[in-house]
């Protein structure tokens, strides 16, 4: 799974480095890589809360089937397709979309997470020889973290060119203008806020911003979402407790990881709550339940015009060929019985003799 997602993030990598030849600032290019790969994702964005508003209004009508076929479940499932069917709504519509997002995600992380191989696209050989070399230098091999070996490399690269004799020219070039790279509003973000775990010197820098920010923006975030999305109120208790305990979890990894890391996250949570906001702006529940309603009801209305009238004049004659043909089949019966009855009369009569 990691080689798949490191893939994608390979992928993602040209994106994040174009953005980087323009700009020459890792920060910066962040941020126009996280907001491009947002707008490029808003039309899932809108299929999918589409898809939830056409569920929710789908549940009322549900409990009542429930309620109506409750011990009968084979009823019950019958009568909830039927129920899908005329509201023209996939149940399992909005599956694809939800989906859709999540491996992006992923795959901008690894972006960030491993610059040489997918935004500098240097060769894996060379890069696993340099982080064997890393792990061999005292004072760097004993505290890095080989999740993180690539910004390590980047970090030290003026103590470490001497030895990267295994990239090329070309390639040591790529990765010493790369290295200016990461100030960005006086942070270096190749350094970690919490350095081997010591809590007293987290103050020394103006790094403990991005974990604080991570905290934060992610609460925020969490709270107005539950305002804006009453659905997510009717969460049980365990599922609402998740969802202020991972924002803390969050907050933790980004102390003990390269500030570059934090501040993607940073800024992946801010935009993606600026999508909700707009979200709900444009493509609110209500909203999108009324539009498909009276969508609905005009289709209905098409196809009852195009339903042809029959003229008044024709109206009648058919109206008097039916009466014409009903008073026949009327005194055809009428003759029968009397027939029967005849017959019967006859009969009787006969054996009375």
């Amino acid at each position: 799974m990691t080689e798949i997602f490191n893939f994608l993030g390979n992928i993602l990598g040209y994106l994040l480095w174009f953005f980087y030849t323009l700009i020459n600032n890792y920060g910066v290019a962040i941020i126009l890589f996280t907001v491009f790969t947002k707008v490029l994702m808003f039309p899932f964005s809108i299929k999918q809360q589409k898809s939830m508003a056409a569920n929710s209004k789908m549940q009322l009508k549900l409990k009542e089937l429930q309620k109506k076929y409750g011990n009968d479940k084979v009823k019950y499932q019958q009568e909830m397709q039927k129920l899908y069917e005329k509201e023209g709504i996939n149940p399992a519509s909005g599956c694809l979309t939800s989906f859709i997002p999540f491996p992006i995600m992923i795959g901008l992380f690894y972006t960030v997470q491993n610059p040489l191989q997918n935004a500098l696209h240097l060769s894996a050989d060379g890069i696993g020889k340099a982080i064997e070399m890393l792990k061999q230098i005292p004072g760097i091999g004993s505290t890095f973290s080989a999740q993180y070996a690539q910004i390590e490399i980047v970090k030290h690269f003026s103590a470490l060119k001497p030895d990267l004799t295994m990239f090329s020219g070309d390639e040591l070039n790529k990765i010493e203008s790369f290295s200016h790279g990461f100030q960005f509003l006086g942070l270096n973000l190749l350094d970690t806020p919490l350095t081997n775990g010591d809590f007293g010197t987290f103050f020394n820098t103006n790094l403990w911003i991005i974990p604080v920010l991570c905290l934060v923006s992610s609460i925020l975030t969490q709270y107005f979402m539950m305002k804006l999305q009453p659905g997510m109120q009717q969460q049980q208790g365990c599922m609402k407790g998740m969802l202020y305990v991972l924002p803390l979890f969050t907050a933790w990894l980004s102390c003990n990881m390269p500030a570059a890391v934090g501040f993607y996250w940073i800024i992946s949570t801010l935009t993606g709550f600026l999508q909700t906001i707009v979200m709900n702006i444009w493509y609110s529940p209500a909203d999108l339940n009324a539009k498909a309603e009276a969508q609905r009801i005009a289709l209905l209305e098409q196809q009852e015009s195009k339903v042809r009238m029959i003229p008044g004049a024709k109206k009648m004659m058919l109206e008097d060929e039916l009466k014409s043909q009903n008073s026949s089949k009327d005194s055809v019966s009428d003759k029968k019985q009397k027939n029967n009855k005849n017959k019967t009369n006859d009969d009787y009569l006969g054996t009375k003799k």
